[in-house]
Parts: structure tokens; sequence; C-alpha cells
């Protein structure tokens, strides 16, 4: 079932994916500020009471209509919701232009433009950023990207569904993610302030939901990658600097195909209109997690390829789970 799930999803991903202001993210973001304003009074009790109804509400609803649907029309409505909400929860789309658009115009020799589209995309000056910099940016918020919206999102569905929870994990893993930088973007800004005890029950909670997909991701590309690398980078990078889920992936991600990341010029960040695409210190990032070649065009495809072949290796691993149960 969660192969099938899964497959639906990522097919009907690729082919229309949720556009910018869809009424299901809109939902959600209503949901969130609703928790926000009617929990968060500031004691940390109500920090973890406005994270619960803000990111427990949706997941323990998903829960319900599943085991429903299950119990009264059986096995392949369960599939279609699972897909549905997975579909909801996946974002490969969303990211991807992005990196197609930068690409395009580094190929065609326009880094202005590619500064541009880079300090859009990043909501950072990117103005004064060499070639190198400009790659090696848009290879760390890739590949970030990818592990929040689909590494991520597979780990815990594939955990939590391998119970009998369905799409529970999905919804979590994203709203999670989702609360996180939404509410430290809102304490920011002035017409709805988020408290501390709020914001540091979102990180701390973040951080360790994304502990196993974090890892999970990191072996991923280690498999499909340079693995004696990428593991050696994991684990020169983890003592280092501790509960850095982020650096982990990066550092794997180096190792797996032998290049520098996380070695920033200064950057600054300008607010935006919105909640920025992923958390300050995912942006802001200025710590080597491995030494290996300067970034250059090649890479991007190198890129490309390595999140694809762990993508095929999850649906392998996932096939063959659901083919042992059928005949077990």
């Amino acid at each position: 079932m969660s192969f099938i799930s899964v497959l639906f999803a990522l097919l009907l991903e690729q082919a229309r994916p949720l556009s910018k202001g869809n009424p299901i993210h809109a939902g959600l973001r209503a949901w969130v500020r609703w928790s926000t304003r009617n929990f968060d009074a500031g004691k940390p009790f109500h920090g973890w009471l406005a994270w619960g109804f803000a990111v427990g509400g949706p997941s323990v609803a998903a829960l319900l209509v599943y085991w429903l649907l299950i119990t009264f029309l059986g096995w392949p409505v369960g599939v279609i919701w699972s897909a549905a909400v997975l579909y909801a929860c996946l974002g490969f789309r969303q990211f991807s232009f992005h990196f197609t658009e930068i690409r395009d115009a580094l190929a065609d020799g326009d880094e202005v433009r590619a500064r541009e589209l880079l300090a859009s995309w990043k909501q950072m000056d990117a103005s004064e950023l060499p070639r190198s910099e400009i790659v090696r940016h848009v290879i760390e918020h890739s590949v970030l990207s990818a592990h929040r919206h689909v590494f991520g999102v597979l780990a815990w569905f594939s955990v939590l569904a391998a119970f009998g929870f369905g799409p529970t994990g999905a919804v979590l893993y994203r709203l999670s993610e989702f609360v996180a930088r939404y509410w430290q973007h809102k304490s920011k800004a002035n017409h709805q302030p988020v408290s501390d005890a709020l914001q540091q029950t979102a990180t701390i909670m973040w951080t360790a939901i994304d502990w196993l997909p974090a890892r999970m991701t990191a072996i991923s590309f280690a498999v499909v990658g340079s693995f004696e690398d990428a593991i050696d980078g994991w684990r020169n990078y983890e003592p280092r600097f501790a509960g850095d889920n982020d650096g982990i992936v990066l550092a794997a991600t180096a190792g797996a195909v032998n290049i520098r990341l996380g070695v920033a010029a200064p950057v600054t960040s300008v607010a935006a209109h919105g909640a920025p695409a992923l958390p300050p210190r995912a942006v802001d990032r200025r710590r080597e997690v491995r030494p290996g070649q300067t970034p250059e065009m090649a890479h991007l495809v190198t890129i490309v390829g390595l999140v694809w072949r762990a993508v095929v290796m999850w649906m392998f691993l996932l096939a063959l789970l659901t083919l042992a149960r059928l005949l077990g």
C-alpha cells in the first residue's frame, strides 16, 4: 500500500504540481494562524499547546480519515487517501523550477539574472557572489529542499505507515517543518508577533522530528554516490556540530559527489513577504562541512542525478517491502 501511494503521489505531483497559494496550503496556514492566536500566551505550556494544535490536529485528522476509510470502504480507498495526502505534502516541483531557472541563466552566461533569481529564491543579497558561490548556494538549497519536500516526507510516511498509521507521518513532518520557519518569520513581523516560548518549542520539535529523516537522506546519498566519502564527511561533521541535521545532509552530499559545501561568503538576509524557503540556519551557512572540488556548472547535473537515483532507490526498497508483505 505504501509503495502504491507513493508512486501515485509522485506521478501526480510531476504531472500537475500544486500551484502557489493553493487552497490546501492556504487552509493549513490559516489553521496555524488560528492556533497561534488562540494558544500562544507566552508561557512554555502555551507553546506546547499551540504546537500540538497546529501540527497534531491535522495529523490526527488525516489518521482518523484513513482509519474510517479502511474500516468502511476498504484498503483501495485508503490507498487513494494516502496518495492524496502525500500529493499535498510532497513538493518536488515546488522548488525544482527555481533550480532550473538559475541553471539555465548560468548556462547562458547571464550571471546577473542568476543572482537575481537566487536572491528571490533564498531571500538574500546575492549581488556580490561569484559564479562558484552561486552554484554552491543553488546546490545547498536544492539538496535541503529535496530533503524537506521529498525524502523527509517519505521517511516518516514509510515508518508510520508500516505500523498502520497511514499518511500521518507525512503530515506530521511537513507541518513540523513549516511551523518552525513560519513562526520564526512571524516573530519579526509587527502584525502577528510570536512568543519566544512558541519559537523554542517549534525548533525543539523540528530538530527531534528531522533527526531520523536527515540521517536516512544522508545514507541514501551515500548509497547512490561515493559511499565511503559520504559517510566519512558525515562522521567528521556530526561530532563538531551536534544537532545540526542540515549539516549532516550537506556533509553526506559533499562527500557523495566530492564538492566543497558550507564555505560561504558573507551574505545578508533580507526580509521576505512570506515565510522564508528554509530556516535561517540553513539559509546563511558558514560552516565547512567537507573540503572538495569548487562547485561548478557540471555539478548541478551531478546533483540532479544524485537526487533522482535516491528517489529510485527509495521506490525500489518500498516495492521490495510491499512484495515481501504480500508473499509473507
